[in-house]
């Protein structure tokens, strides 16, 4: 069975992690730390949200793309596998979203 594009970017960020960070913007990026990971990824949901509101849908796709590769690399950065993001989602199907969001308090 063929691995779905979000485990197959993982894996790729996870292989960077000992690259040479002059080499690798992913080497890089985890090296800065969480922090650093954290903002970018801050960074791009501003630019994705920007990009709908302007109803640039081509923008919306290069931009979410961004998003989601900052996204894993913050995962990986948190020592985060996609595994417990997928079980988690998948506890989610069982309720509501506004029943999920009552549970949070939010």
């Amino acid at each position: 069975m063929e691995q779905n594009p979000l485990d197959r970017l993982f894996s790729v960020i996870e292989s960077r992690r000992s690259a040479d960070a002059g080499q690798s913007y992913t080497a890089l990026l985890l090296a800065r730390g969480r922090q650093q990971c954290a903002r970018k990824v801050g960074e791009e949901a501003i630019e994705t949200a920007l990009a709908a509101v302007t109803e640039d849908n081509a923008a919306v796709v290069r931009e979410s793309s961004d998003l989601l590769y900052h996204l894993l690399v913050l995962w990986a950065a948190c020592g985060i596998k996609p595994d417990e993001i997928y079980a988690e989602l998948r506890a989610r199907e069982a309720q509501s979203g506004l029943e999920e969001k009552a549970a949070r308090g939010g």
